[in-house]
């Protein structure tokens, strides 16, 4: 006699990070799983594209040693040693706001306990007097007493709590919002406390080793779409591109039904992984108490610009500036296929609402000279190629407030769970934040339907 019963039946929609770790994650605990993107691609906003004989990422993407959930995903679709970590946190500082010239720096850990590890490294960073160095260690002795979960935190602004805490503005721009700015894609001003303190406690005061920095060596469509659909396939999972979504309701059988214009598909349970404006127009009536939040969930752009020169400028893999417009600079050479002796680096501009709509010629007229001021090599170099890419929707905007906007994965509809970097994962839009979102929404999804399956997060951490 066979016990076998029919298999539940998952559709998700939306393949960036979060679709594909939920479809993942319900195909491993052996769920009949459809896929459905719109676009001809996976990896949502973290992709690449061709230009000419270069593949050009659309943005730099990194992540954290303490980016747990991310690490999953890369073991998952096989692609962690195609993403490797720092063996320690080594970040180079340029400041060029000096009459003498550029000056460097750099943010650098060694391996005693927290929060010894960075104090070495603080004592030598030269962008900071003796003061201010000691209110940096008041500040994060402060903030490693918080809890970022508290509600009150999410109510006030970062800059506010730093000012409290003795920070000067000078210590703001050369500390707090050079990680805050690429992380949080808010200067200190504009982001909740709860979030920033959420990102500086486990980044920098959890583990020594919590803020190595990790990066791809090979185009992010080679992780986000080759091997992640590479994943789906071994695992079961029925991809569809080009298949928006544009209707979704329940049947009578209490079932859902999922229409993609050219196909109704039947499923047990759904999870939406996409953002959320397009959440709001698929939801059906009822499944949110207060729907019309998720549209006060506000976004913040990603500006990036590429130059490619005729020779070698830049002898680290990346950078962060100090007193130029210019915030983190990555060299991209050898992950785009550049050949012929050139460089292409890859300038990475968060927060940048005031810049994101610029033209191109303009970009090009603010930026060559200051990389020229902080990079000398660069003086004189042939520009063989420079274009712009922008993200005018990157994040969710994370001001004060926005914690009780986000909504979490459970909807008040059976079967119908949220993901995407926007929902309440307790972490700004980032990879991580998306990955957890991908984990909350099928593991709402696993238990609803009274499935239990063990926790690969946990067992990362």
């Amino acid at each position: 006699m066979s016990d076998e019963s029919p298999r539940s039946r998952a559709v998700v929609v939306g393949g960036g990070l979060a679709g594909v770790t939920a479809a993942l994650r319900l195909a491993d605990a052996g769920l009949d799983v459809t896929l459905l993107e719109g676009r001809p691609r996976l990896g949502g906003l973290a992709f690449s594209f061709q230009r000419g004989d270069l593949t050009v990422d659309n943005g730099q993407h990194v992540y954290l040693r303490c980016c747990t959930g991310y690490r999953w995903f890369l073991d998952r679709i096989g692609g962690a040693r195609l993403a490797p970590l720092q063996d320690r946190l080594d970040v180079p500082v340029l400041d060029v706001g000096r009459a003498a010239g550029p000056r460097l720096g750099r943010l650098r850990r060694n391996n005693l306990p927290v929060p010894l590890h960075l104090a070495a490294g603080l004592a030598a960073y030269p962008h900071l007097s003796l003061a201010e160095k000691a209110s940096v260690g008041r500040a994060a002795l402060a903030l490693k007493r918080l809890d970022p979960a508290d509600p009150a935190l999410d109510r006030i602004d970062f800059a506010t709590w730093l000012r409290r805490h003795g920070q000067s503005q000078r210590t703001i721009e050369a500390l707090w919002d050079l990680v805050g700015v690429a992380t949080l894609n808010a200067t200190a001003p504009n982001a909740s406390m709860a979030l920033a303190a959420m990102v500086f406690k486990t980044g920098l005061l959890s583990e020594p080793g919590a803020a190595d920095i990790g990066w791809a060596t090979v185009p992010l469509g080679e992780l986000h779409d080759t091997l992640a659909r590479k994943a789906l396939d071994a695992a079961g999972v029925r991809t569809e591109l080009r298949a928006r979504v544009g209707s979704l309701s329940r049947g009578e059988d209490g079932g859902w039904s999922v229409g993609t214009g050219g196909e109704r598909i039947a499923a047990d349970t759904v999870v939406l992984a996409v953002p959320q404006t397009e959440t709001h127009g698929l939801l059906p009536e009822g499944a949110l108490d207060e729907p019309g939040l998720l549209l006060d969930i506000d976004t913040a752009p990603i500006l990036n610009v590429h130059v490619v020169y005729d020779r070698k400028v830049l002898r680290r893999p990346f950078f962060a500036a100090l007193g130029s417009p210019v915030q983190w600079v990555f060299d991209r050479t050898e992950s785009s296929g550049l050949t012929g002796g050139g460089q292409y680096l890859a300038v990475s501009q968060s927060a940048v609402q005031d810049e994101i709509d610029l033209p191109v010629a303009e970009l090009r007229a603010r930026y060559l000279p200051e990389l020229e001021r902080l990079l000398p090599a660069a003086r004189g170099a042939g520009i063989r190629d420079f274009f712009v890419t922008r993200e005018r929707t990157a994040t969710f905007a994370p001001a004060p407030g926005v914690g009780r906007l986000r909504p979490g994965p459970r909807t008040r509809a059976p079967g119908l769970h949220l993901a995407g970097a926007w929902t309440a994962t307790g972490w700004p839009a980032t990879m991580e934040g998306a990955v957890r979102s991908g984990f909350s929404a099928a593991d709402a999804a696993l238990a609803d339907l009274g499935r239990t399956h063990g926790h690969p997060l946990q067992e990362a951490a």
